[in-house]
């Protein structure tokens, strides 16, 4: 037989299979079901699924009931299909000043509390650069304020703020430290912007083992004046009035499970496919009078792809195995999947792909943009799944956006582990995804519910491609991201 006669016959038989597994998915799927979790997840009975919010529980509730009625099994080391998160509220404080010298800092306006307990008095101040071990060389911080500048060298996305902050209180405290007022100087967030997202309760994990933080302040300081004066000698005390903070413990629940895959030797690699449950709750009412944020877009949407794949895997297993999970708390700075990625339940290096969900939106219903295209060896399964279902892969058209480090992927490529997020298609921050990011007219009545079957499903084959892959998926050569996973996976 000659090799291309051999060619044509191994490409027919490929061409079959994919077909098959289209079809299957095609035949397996259950729309109106599917459109079912879908209204309920984005309902305003949940408010808006916000983490602090006692409906929350409903919707961790609804998705384990999902994974336990299609077949999906526990993880060990879980709760059931809980992984458990030890979270802090802090509320803003009912007064809160700090004042250098004659300069006044008040909450909302050039002062944020953070977290913490409430404060009063006059208090030594001590600059430690970015708040790192080796800033406290030679510095005595013992029951001083200690001074820094908000986030760390080369880490200022929002998430990168808030854990570089939730480490600098940590290190702060264990040296003695008063307070933490970290400088915000960020030139890509506007201040404004922060102080109306921030000026209301926050959620951290609590690493505190039962002690109280110490108080977490950010300061307006766009031009380094305050921190340049403090490192100078100009002032050496802040008078600190913080009064009426209320902290809380809630527990958090990321829902997880696994199923197991069908090859003797692949099934010890696990495929991730994840999506954030939560979204913003209750806010500012609209036009309308409506003030429920129902976050179809972002990203119940989301959250139904990965209980779709929950049943269609659980009937039809790949080679390897399918790891699911629905994060919470990802619009209050990527907690739930940090958490998991620092406390895993599976070990990271047999994670070798996570296929990650979040959505702002979506003006063009002709594609599907994977944000982190072009940078793993997955990509053409991912394409050819999309456009078995007559629709396109795209890349991010807004890299200016930061998306990629925006989303619960970025704490596992962190690790090393390939991580493109797969969200609607967009072509560009407009008015029309402006329209409904972070709105309470983003629900179901107004989503093109044809797209949503056609993402749903390609988004089940793209993960079958991956999971039945020969190959191990990796970053492609040169990625920041390369070095970390081969020492994740112990490649030379």
């Amino acid at each position: 037989m000659s090799k291309r006669k051999t060619l044509l016959i191994a490409l027919s038989v490929w061409a079959f299979q994919v077909q098959a597994q289209k079809s299957s998915i095609e035949s397996a799927f259950n729309e109106k079901e599917a459109i079912s979790h879908f209204r309920y997840l984005a309902s305003d009975e949940l408010m808006g699924r916000d983490p602090i919010r006692p409906e929350m529980d409903a919707a961790s509730r609804y998705i384990s009931e999902q994974f336990w009625k299609y077949g999906a099994k526990p993880i060990n080391g879980a709760e059931s299909y809980y992984q458990n998160i030890p979270f802090r509220l802090s509320s803003p404080p009912s007064k809160g000043t700090v004042s250098l010298g004659a300069n006044a800092f008040e909450q909302g306006d050039g002062l944020l509390v953070l977290d913490g307990p409430s404060l009063t008095g006059k208090f030594e101040l001590v600059v430690v650069g970015y708040g790192q071990e080796s800033d406290y060389v030679g510095k005595e911080v013992n029951g001083k304020i200690v001074v820094t500048n908000v986030g760390a060298p080369n880490r200022l996305s929002p998430a990168d703020l808030f854990s570089a902050g939730r480490d600098k209180i940590s290190l702060a405290k264990s040296k003695g430290a008063i307070a933490l007022i970290e400088m915000y100087n960020v030139p890509s967030v506007p201040w404004n912007l922060v102080a109306n997202y921030l000026n209301r309760p926050q959620l951290t994990v609590d690493n505190t083992d039962g002690a109280e933080s110490i108080p977490y302040i950010w300061l307006k300081d766009l031009n380094n004046e305050q921190i340049n004066a403090i490192g100078k000698g100009t002032y050496t005390t802040a008078d600190v009035q913080i009064q009426g903070k209320v902290n809380k413990k809630i527990i958090g629940k990321n829902v997880v499970a696994i199923i197991e895959g069908t090859d003797p030797k692949l099934k010890n690699e696990y495929v991730m496919l994840s999506a954030h449950y939560d979204h913003v709750g209750v806010g500012k009412p609209n036009t309308e009078g409506d003030s429920i944020y129902n976050g179809a877009r972002d990203n119940a949407v989301g959250t139904v792809a990965v209980i779709n794949a929950a049943k269609y895997f659980a009937k039809n297993p790949p080679k390897r195995s399918i790891l699911l999970c629905a994060w919470t708390a990802e619009e209050k700075g990527l907690l739930g999947s940090a958490y998991f990625a620092e406390n895993p339940l599976i070990p990271l290096n047999q994670i070798i792909f996570n296929l990650n969900i979040d959505n702002g939106g979506y003006n063009d219903t002709s594609i599907v943009t994977v944000i982190g295209l072009g940078r793993t060896s997955a990509d053409p399964l991912i394409e050819k799944a999309v456009a078995d279902f007559g629709l396109k892969a795209t890349s991010d058209p807004s890299p200016e956006q930061g998306l990629y480090d925006r989303s619960d992927n970025v704490n596992f490529a962190r690790k090393g582990i390939p991580a493109p997020t797969f969200s609607l298609g967009f072509t560009a921050f407009d008015d029309e995804i402006n329209k409904y990011y972070h709105q309470p007219g983003d629900e179901v009545d107004s989503f093109d519910l044809d797209y949503a079957l056609l993402y749903w499903k390609s988004y089940i084959l793209a993960a079958q491609n991956i999971a039945n892959w020969a190959e191990r998926p990796t970053w492609k050569s040169g990625d920041k991201y390369e070095a970390i996973s081969k020492e994740l996976y112990g490649i030379n």
